[in-house]
């Protein structure tokens, strides 16, 4: 595309999950945060190979409102790096709330310390960024709080549905607001949203979302005012299906795994080539992929075997688990979950090269008690042994054994 416009758009960091990994003891952060650390060095990396013009992170820098002053540090180092390339637009998500009324959102301080090249989208509103190829009109619509897009009396007393609704209503609204705004500005558009669309596919986000959902209409963002919408809060890589004439409109996704929600999503950032004017063509954009920490999980039905740690075992061997974290969830009966040795699978995948292996998810199977009639008495010794060892799930071979065994034992009883 002819002097297009281009644009890196990221989301849903969340700096400070630290599940799944140790603290290192020269930094006394997490070992995972150095996994989203490195996300962050390759949007920079991919910045400079691109000559972005622009950046736009569209919301949830860190996993809580109140983050580590560590963490923050580390994010305002990246942000300064990447506003040394090129303009930068922070979105305010869900996360990024400040903890309390009066208290400052946790990205809130590029915008009271003035940091050069950066916006901070803390409210709805049209800003024209001048990119060293030409303006941009951004539009920011950070994640809706019935406080700031209700008035009190509307929200006062309503149903959490009713409150739904009213949300709901009102985003669309300051929506539709926006690209009226534009109105014949020649410049390429381009809305950054941190809410949910629906439609959308939700990600693992919902086990550490803050705040509640209320999705808008796809109508909303597929406005024919935008070039190019830049979505956060899903964490699931995704593009709406737009009609035919709208922008595209992408959620990102998150840069690196938080859950085994997660697990064989693709993890990345968009790569976006804007028209130098509004309308002048459309903008294209790809999903540029990064190397995120896998997650895996080993599969394994030991229930009718006598040896379930090999059984895992053998399962696990025929995956690579080299740098993921691992989980491990098998099926066991009740009468040999006993014999699974805990110790010697995360021993085995820690020496096939996994990062981290979680406790051990074992699913074990309470088979509803055998009836045996009304009356038990009239079955032999022999028939009630059977019954009581397939109530305990013990395995058929072994059970013939047993069998064999105890006929031996009767037998001898029954001479005497």
């Amino acid at each position: 595309m002819t002097n297009s416009i281009r644009l890196l758009h990221f989301a849903d960091l969340h700096l400070g999950m630290d599940s799944y990994g140790a603290a290192d003891p020269d930094t006394g952060l997490s070992a995972r945060a150095a996994d989203f650390l490195a996300r962050l060095e390759d949007v920079r990396a991919h910045a400079t190979r691109f000559e972005a013009d622009l950046v736009i992170f569209a919301g949830d820098a860190f996993r809580t409102r109140a983050p580590n002053p560590t963490y923050q540090r580390e994010f305002a180092r990246a942000v300064r790096e990447l506003a040394g390339l090129c303009p930068v637009v922070l979105l305010v998500g869900s996360h990024d709330l400040p903890p309390g009324p009066g208290k400052a959102a946790s990205i809130e301080l590029f915008h009271t310390l003035d940091v050069p090249n950066t916006l901070v989208g803390f409210d709805y509103g049209l800003h024209r960024v001048e990119t060293k190829r030409g303006p941009v009109l951004v539009g920011t619509a950070p994640y809706p709080l019935p406080g700031r897009l209700l008035p009190e009396r509307r929200a006062r007393g309503a149903s959490v549905e009713a409150l739904d609704d009213l949300l709901r209503e009102a985003l669309e609204t300051r929506l539709r607001g926006l690209a009226a705004q534009a109105g014949d500005d020649p410049a390429p558009r381009v809305l950054a949203g941190h809410f949910s669309v629906r439609g959308a596919l939700p990600g693992s986000e919902a086990a550490i979302m803050l705040g509640r959902d209320a999705p808008v209409a796809l109508e909303a963002v597929a406005d024919p005012a935008w070039d190019y919408v830049a979505l956060g809060h899903h964490h699931r890589h995704q593009a709406l299906p737009v009609p035919e004439g709208a922008p595209p409109a992408v959620y990102s996704g998150s840069l690196e795994r938080v859950e085994f929600g997660e697990e064989g999503q693709p993890k990345g950032f968009c790569a976006v080539e804007l028209p130098a004017r509004h309308g002048d063509g459309p903008a294209r954009w790809e999903f540029v992929p990064v190397a995120a920490r896998s997650f895996l999980t080993v599969r394994a039905d030991a229930r009718q075997t006598r040896k379930p740690t090999e059984v895992v075992l053998e399962a696990a061997a025929g995956l690579d688990v080299t740098g993921a974290v691992v989980r491990v969830m098998v099926d066991l009966s009740e009468g040999n979950a006993h014999l699974l040795r805990d110790a010697d699978v995360r021993r085995a995948l820690l020496d096939a090269g996994a990062d981290h292996v979680t406790a051990l998810h074992k699913s074990v199977e309470h088979p509803i008690q055998t009836r045996l009639g009304d009356s038990p008495e009239r079955l032999d010794p022999e028939a009630l042994l059977a019954r009581y060892l397939e109530g305990k799930s013990v395995p058929p071979e072994q059970i013939a054994v047993l069998l064999e065994a105890a006929r031996d034992i009767l037998g001898g009883n029954h001479e005497s």
